[in-house]
């Protein structure tokens, strides 16, 4: 009989330096296509490779084959990368997780159980926030405890799909299979944070930011975006994402912010320590194919006015120049001198004194 081969799939996660360039990411996936043909792009600093047949090829363990990942991407574009090498998607993600930066961490197959089973059950795949605190309530506080539930018990508490699933997910299994495909045209913007913030209100600061951030480039490279992706990291170095497809293509703040806030309140985030928050505008189209419905709500009228005169501030005196109050810098006094004013725009020389 023919030996069954163990699948492995190793997730590297790039650590990109603030304000890297554009095309980074792409040529970081280019050098891993060198290693395997086998490569998915998980947006926008992440892939899964594939390199059940590359070992053969390379003559290297899953060890191995991983440190010729991390030494390339670290010589040829200073790019640190975390590595873990495990038998499916799933358990690759979860490894990398945990895995220190610029490190690997290999499970091999007769490991998964011992692995798996003593870590929380908010760590799993699947479980978000939500799901992790209801689990938590009838005593599932691990994913042993969760493996040993029958799923009946399961289905009960979260449905039949969502029962089975993670019942699946408990005992190690993952069919997914690495997609290679073209990087989907996409843009995006993050934020990240030096310590760890709890308060929801600086996260929807930190959501319009980027909100506004993401429209102003849509608007300048004449793109309309189609969905919107939102990431937040937590300081335990796991991640939370939800996407969602928009109605209609947009290249307008105001959606893609009340879309973002939207996607925030699916994570159902209580106290939690956030590190950073990244918004991804995918499906890219020309700016032609967004269409602006007719409306007779002055809120829209002056919202749209308003991006308008902001574009035309933002392409003479440069990013930032106006901005929503809520993000402007409360210790900055209104530039006319009122006594206690607060002002969202930066000082500008009086007219006709040095003004560019």
């Amino acid at each position: 009989m023919t030996a069954v081969i163990e699948r492995r799939i190793l997730h590297a996660h790039f650590h990109l330096p603030h304000g890297a360039r554009p095309d980074l990411y792409e040529q970081l996936l280019v050098l891993a296509q060198e290693i395997t043909p086998r490569v998915q792009a998980i947006p926008p600093d992440a892939a899964h490779l594939d390199i059940t047949g590359a070992l053969r090829y390379w003559q290297r363990d899953p060890e191995g084959l991983a440190a010729l990942l991390r030494l390339r991407t670290l010589a040829l574009h200073g790019v640190q990368t975390t590595c873990a090498v495990a038998p499916n998607r799933m358990l690759a993600t979860m490894a990398a997780a945990v895995t220190p930066p610029g490190t690997s961490t290999v499970i091999e197959q007769r490991e998964v159980e011992q692995w798996l089973r003593p870590r929380p059950v908010a760590a799993l795949y699947g479980v978000g926030p939500a799901t992790a605190g209801k689990l938590r309530t009838y005593g599932l506080h691990t994913i042993g405890d969760l493996a040993d539930t029958p799923i009946p018990t399961l289905a009960r508490l979260l449905g039949a799909a969502a029962g089975r699933a993670l019942y699946a997910h408990a005992h190690g299994q993952d069919p997914r299979t690495v997609q290679t495909q073209p990087l989907p045209k996409s843009l995006g913007a993050d934020r990240s944070y030096e310590h760890d913030v709890l308060d929801p209100a600086e996260h929807r600061r930190a959501l319009l930011s980027l909100a506004e951030e993401v429209a102003a480039r849509l608007r300048d490279e004449r793109q309309a975006t189609g969905g919107l992706a939102l990431t937040v990291r937590y300081s335990d170095r796991t991640s939370s994402t939800r996407s969602r497809t928009l109605p209609e293509a947009t290249v307008h703040t105001r959606p893609i912010a009340t879309t973002a806030y939207e996607l925030y309140d699916q994570l159902g985030l209580q106290r939690a320590r956030v590190r950073a928050i990244s918004l991804r505008a995918n499906d890219l189209r020309p700016a032609t194919e967004a269409s602006q419905q007719l409306t007779v709500d002055p809120v829209d009228d002056r919202a749209l006015a308003i991006e308008a005169v902001t574009d035309r501030a933002r392409t003479r005196y440069g990013p930032g120049t106006l901005r929503p109050a809520t993000l402007a810098n409360r210790t900055k006094q209104a530039s006319r001198g009122i006594p206690g004013a607060k002002s969202s725009l930066p000082a500008l020389p009086p007219p006709g004194r040095n003004r560019p």
